[in-house]
């Protein structure tokens, strides 16, 4: 008897949050496919499928396996998401749809505009199909090799929209890396990156230090993934609610222009209850603010796990932070604490309790930023605990503190005060985090 198959098809697939996802969109036997390429046309032949979403790097090789292609399949060239059918399986290439999805929820519209695409491959194909349904004024792909190249990006310093289809930025070998410099785009008024994790890659980090419009990956991924359940809810036609009615003319529409997509709500209800799963909550503040207090309190609120990067220090270095201090001086701790910065800022689901000099290498910010809401704890210098911190101990607090505030106003979204009790601090960030991942917990 052939397997009934829901999930992902791919050959890696370890960090994936399709499962989380699915199943959040009613699918409870969704799962992950993990198979090699010899492998296929056996998988594909030999199973029933229900719904099968197909990623890296399968997306082209199962086109000849489907014995009916949509519209934007055969415009794109790929192949996302396979259903069966009477006739046999039936692809479909819902990233289009995600894309658009993606790019209205940014506000960002391509209409009239000159795009620059970063990337290839089937993602690349994707955003070009809908920029120049969206009528752009061009659209142009930039490549390691070709006419318009790494090589070459001076010529289009002009571009206003700039999208990474490749998986520079991407978790975990690639992670803070950006595939161009936004200096080098003065005219850039919006940036859309693919990659999902993590949240914040270092490109979006840039659009959104230069207040430019800007979206990343994981609205994208929860879009697609709606459309993709439409086409088995509905029967191999998207549910109406994804589309102006005006564009619902055929039961496989032709992708919208990003002004036609409207959210959806259970689309954006999926998508912030995966951020509040997977956002970290990170306290920086004075040394002795009570952070590690306050984070013990959270990870019994929230049952997340409690990182205090001190702690991580000294488990690495093999001695107390005062020892690291007196043996190798204060730059030699800060690479240890940057070490952990980074270790740490990669994860998922996290509260992080940083030291209170964290904030003093700019490097480290990124890191904090790129998975995290970054909450800035403020107590009187008069009460901030001085035992154990080797630069707070003999210190002037009031001149130390005027000295990093610009530098905690730099790192921080959210200002918390730790005057009173610390569990009414952390009650503060817990309700300040769920209203801002728009998740209510139960």
């Amino acid at each position: 008897m052939k397997e009934k198959v829901n999930g992902l098809l791919g050959r890696s697939l370890k960090h994936s949050f399709s499962v989380a996802i699915h199943r959040e969109l009613g699918n409870a036997e969704y799962r992950l496919y993990e198979i090699e390429p010899e492998q296929l046309k056996a998988f594909l032949l030999n199973n029933d499928i229900e719904l099968l979403n197909v990623t890296i790097p399968y997306k082209k090789s199962v086109l000849p396996f489907c014995a009916e292609l949509s519209e934007e399949a055969q415009a794109i060239g790929s192949v996302n998401t396979i259903v069966s059918t009477q006739g046999g399986l039936y692809g479909h290439n819902t990233d289009a749809y995600g894309f658009a999805y993606m790019a209205a929820r940014a506000g960002i519209s391509f209409a009239g505009k000159k795009v620059l695409i970063f990337g290839s491959g089937g993602a690349s194909n994707s955003a070009v199909y809908v920029a120049k349904q969206a009528e752009a004024a061009s659209v142009t792909v930039i490549s390691r090799s070709g006419e318009n190249n790494y090589e070459t990006l001076a010529h289009h310093a002009d571009a206003e929209i700039l999208v990474n289809a490749t998986p520079v930025g991407m978790y975990p070998a690639e992670i803070g890396n950006s595939v161009v410099n936004l200096a080098d785009f003065p005219r850039c008024e919006g940036v859309l990156d693919m990659v999902y994790n993590p949240l914040r890659t270092a490109l979006i980090i840039q659009a959104e230090e230069r207040r430019i419009a800007c979206e990343g990956g994981l609205s994208m991924l929860v879009a697609q993934a709606k459309a993709a359940a439409g086409l088995v809810q509905e029967g191999r036609g998207w549910c109406t609610t994804f589309w102006n009615k005006k564009w619902y003319t055929n039961p496989v529409p032709p992708v919208p222009v990003p002004c036609a997509v409207s959210l959806c709500p259970s689309t954006e209800r999926v998508l912030s209850l995966l951020l509040s799963q997977q956002e970290n909550i990170v306290l920086i503040g004075m040394p002795g603010c009570g952070k590690n207090t306050i984070g013990e309190t959270l990870a019994s609120l929230s049952g997340r796990e409690l990182v205090v990067l001190d702690d991580k220090i000294e488990e690495a270095a093999r001695m107390t932070i005062p020892e690291i201090f007196n043996r190798f001086g204060e730059e030699i701790f800060r690479d240890f604490e940057s070490e952990q910065t980074a270790l740490y800022g990669k994860e998922h689901g996290l509260i992080i309790a940083a030291g209170g000099g964290v904030i003093k290498r700019e490097r480290n910010y990124a890191p904090l930023h790129q998975n995290g809401r970054i909450y800035h704890v403020e107590r009187d210098t008069a009460l901030l605990v001085r035992v154990g911190r080797p630069l707070s101990a003999g210190a002037d607090l009031e001149q130390l503190y005027e000295e990093r505030l610009p530098l905690y106003t730099r790192f921080r979204d959210v200002v918390i005060e730790n005057s009173g009790a610390p569990h009414e601090a952390a009650e503060n960030i817990w309700k300040e985090f769920n209203e801002y991942t728009h998740h209510q917990r139960s």
